[in-house]
């Protein structure tokens, strides 16, 4: 029998779970928050790495698990080893990251990226995002692959560059900063599409921003980005992206040099020079992501030409530079590709100079550059100086060349993103410095000194960057 103080207490009971329910019922389902997914532990020594093209759950997952993902958002993780040569260890906490981003037609891919940071907690440790030069079609040249301990060495490769710009990483790690190198490229190797690399640049940031282990502070963290040549594609068109795309970031700074502001000029400059087959391999990977640009090369290329698209579909930077230097690319075609409306359109969706930049900008180009060339850089930064609000430093060097620049020029560069995390303001407004070398700034060689000491005591698994 039901007594009467029993059935009430039901009906209380009863009421108030009512009560909690209504709000939630009047407001239609709850959405629940998106799961983090499991960090899954670094593979034990000696087992290798998977190259990208045999680990297609990490690289190439299945559509549906990230197609409702908003851009940045995880889709996998795992902790990884990362290596000066692939042999030599480097005493950091570094993970890749499988995240969702968005191509050139807004369908949403799965991109990758690596983050690290140095060990232990720093309260409001800023985030450097780094773009490599990696100008290279094949997947196995990819960055995240080619940073980790036991991958195959970039002395078999052919990713000298992505082994040589590490240590600019380690120079920011050295910093105290975390940094995030992304796969900018994506998953098809789109070496020179540079709004694909621009959109996964600024993805990868989202993602290190909201990866829990690396203890940063989500949006409201200071960014810097830096890149050169082929990573200076991705920076660029991220600078220029990153107001109409991801306008929520705190980017301070962005630092560029050896700018390809403009693929066609260099397309135009490399003809019959040293440069070609790197240059070419450029307009290889941009079809990539344009197939009408695949199509027309297809429907045009000479035998010669089609044997040499054959040979560079899987290379690393070093062999793409080797192969077919001085090649008359423009004469293997049946049409001139800068007279035809389809190729020229292409070309124009993948040319700097869309949208002035809302951070400060430090931009640095060698004067005598043959492979990437002086005049469309130029043309950006009085692009850029219409616009009164702009913050641009750029500085033109008359002494280096392309290839010496990067080294010479990457120290000024972290110094000046070191003033930007330190909140020291820029003024509005353009300045172009004119200098005979780059090199002669004594910050070069305190930077470098300071990245080769950091160097060798990794080599003897010193910790980098954890007293900062």
């Amino acid at each position: 029998m039901v007594t009467p103080h029993k059935h009430a207490s039901k009906l209380l009971v009863a009421l108030a779970a009512l009560a909690i329910g209504l709000p939630f019922t009047l407001a239609g389902p709850a959405v629940a928050e998106p799961a983090t997914p499991p960090v899954l532990p670094a593979l034990p020594f000696p087992i290798p790495p998977m190259p990208p093209g045999f680990d297609p759950a990490f690289y190439r997952p299945a559509p549906e698990t990230y197609a409702n993902l908003e851009p940045g958002q995880l889709i996998a993780a795992r902790q990884v080893n990362v290596a000066n040569l692939s042999l030599i260890p480097v005493n950091v906490d570094s993970w890749q990251l499988s995240y969702r981003s968005t191509n050139t037609r807004g369908e949403p891919i799965a991109a990758v990226a690596t983050v690290l940071k140095p060990r232990g907690y720093v309260a409001d440790r800023p985030l450097f995002s780094y773009q490599i030069a990696e100008d290279s079609t094949g997947n196995y040249c990819m960055p995240s692959y080619q940073l980790q301990m036991g991958s195959i060495p970039a002395t078999f490769t052919g990713s000298i560059l992505v082994a040589a710009q590490f240590l600019e990483v380690q120079a920011a790690l050295a910093q105290g900063w975390a940094v995030v190198v992304p796969d900018h490229q994506g998953p098809d190797s789109a070496y020179a599409a540079g709004p694909l690399a621009g959109r996964i640049t600024l993805d990868g940031i989202r993602a290190a921003e909201h990866f829990d282990p690396m203890q940063l502070s989500g949006t409201g963290t200071r960014v810097g980005m830096l890149g050169y040549s082929g990573g200076a594609i991705a920076t660029g068109h991220a600078a220029e992206l990153k107001q109409s795309y991801a306008p929520e970031l705190n980017v301070v700074g962005v630092a560029e040099g050896g700018i390809p502001a403009d693929l066609s000029a260099a397309l135009k400059m490399a003809n019959g020079n040293l440069s070609a087959g790197l240059i070419f391999a450029g307009a290889l990977g941009v079809s990539r992501e344009y197939p009408e640009l695949r199509n027309f090369l297809d429907a045009n290329m000479n035998g010669l030409g089609q044997l040499m698209m054959a040979a560079k579909e899987q290379l690393c930077a070093s062999y793409q530079s080797i192969f077919f230097p001085f090649a008359d690319n423009i004469g293997m075609l049946a049409k001139n590709p800068f007279t035809d409306p389809t190729v020229v359109s292409v070309l124009d969706k993948t040319k700097m100079g869309k949208a002035v930049p809302d951070m400060p900008m430090f931009m640095f180009q060698a004067n005598p550059d043959w492979l990437i060339p002086v005049g469309p850089v130029n043309d950006l930064v009085t692009y850029y100086a219409q616009d009164p609000n702009a913050r641009v430093e750029y500085v033109r060097d008359h002494f280096s060349e392309h290839l010496t620049l990067d080294p010479i020029g990457a120290p000024r560069a972290l110094l000046w993103l070191r003033d930007r995390f330190a909140g020291k303001p820029v003024a509005p407004g353009v300045t172009t410095t004119d200098v005979g070398s780059m090199m002669l700034d004594p910050a070069t060689w305190q930077v470098w000194g300071e990245t080769v000491g950091t160097t060798l005591a990794a080599a003897f698994q010193q910790p980098i960057g954890s007293g900062r």
